[in-house]
């Protein structure tokens, strides 16, 4: 049986906290280029308590283990070296990192990019960049997330990238390619099971390429620096990625992937005719028709819901 979640924040916003929601004509830029960096939303005391707590993880603590180990978890552990880490489920495994990313004006600016009523949490990977130029798995490849949740019913869903620290190129930023989320893409050309981690970067350079003449578009990259406090947002179907980091510090952050109110799970096949199966398959609690639900307030939380 599941444990419960901490109770989630009001979904109420201070005078001061409205004021950095997004404009309608952010809204539209967003609609535009599938991206948008958002006006500060955490504060200094919030950015050290999730390092903190990013700390305590890494150490070995949980505040709750998962029922069962979904089949492709990415959860590091000292044992894997200096490569780049990626823990999912931080936001199920730490209350602490858990409670900080649920704060009210993160889910009401993903609901007014994505204009939608209800955010809802689908999955949270702490990332932890390592200070080495020349590490192979610092780099990520150009991907885009909705390819990776064919299981999933909505194209509203959006990812929130929170950096713990100002976030330069020299870290190995975010870097977006233009308008990716309106491209259709080149039929017959991708398996959807293929996790970019485990696939050769010159493949998917390839492949980005394709999609962009498939669509008669041009490959316009922008790198976003991220000054601390503030977050990057991006469509589901924009295609990003990152470079290596070339500074003297390691490079924080929380991937925080989010669904609108209306996504359900669909039953989705491989070419070869197997379901695909998203980790919270394994995990999550039953619709009353068997499906996986992706509601389950344990690990899909409400983060804003308007009145």
């Amino acid at each position: 049986m599941h444990t419960t979640a901490p109770d989630s924040a009001p979904f109420a916003l201070t005078a001061g906290e409205s004021v950095r929601l997004p404009s309608e004509p952010d809204v539209l830029r967003y609609a535009d280029q599938g991206w948008f960096l958002s006006q500060r939303i955490f504060t200094d005391a919030e950015l050290d308590a999730l390092q903190e707590a990013s700390g305590r993880h890494y150490a070995g603590h949980r505040d709750r283990e998962l029922p069962t180990r979904p089949p492709h978890l990415a959860a590091w552990q000292p044992s894997d070296g200096p490569v780049q880490r990626h823990n999912d489920y931080i936001h199920y495994e730490s209350n602490a990192i858990g409670a900080l990313l649920r704060k009210p004006l993160l889910g009401a600016v993903a609901a007014r990019l994505a204009r939608v009523r209800e955010i809802r949490v689908f999955q949270a990977t702490l990332i932890y960049k390592p200070p080495v130029a020349d590490e192979p798995s610092n780099v990520v490849p150009w991907h885009f997330d909705k390819h990776y949740w064919q299981t999933c019913t909505s194209d509203r869903m959006l990812t929130a990238f929170v950096p713990f620290h100002d976030c330069t190129v020299e870290m190995g930023t975010i870097t977006m390619v233009d308008g990716s989320h309106r491209w259709q893409e080149a039929p017959g050309g991708d398996d959807s099971t293929r996790h970019f981690a485990a696939r050769d970067p010159g493949e998917l350079e390839r492949l980005l390429e394709a999609n962009a003449e498939f669509n008669g578009a041009r490959v316009h990259r922008t790198t976003v620096e991220i000054p601390r406090g503030h977050v990057s947002f991006h469509h589901c179907r924009t295609y990003h990625g990152s470079g290596p980091n070339r500074s003297d510090r390691p490079r924080r952050a929380v991937s925080l992937h989010l669904q609108d109110g209306d996504n359900r799970y669909r039953r989705f096949t491989r070419p070869d005719g197997e379901p695909v199966v998203y980790n919270h398959d394994a995990v999550v609690r039953r619709t009353p028709e068997g499906q996986p639900d992706y509601a389950d307030p344990d690990f899909c939380p409400v983060l804003w819901r308007d009145a």
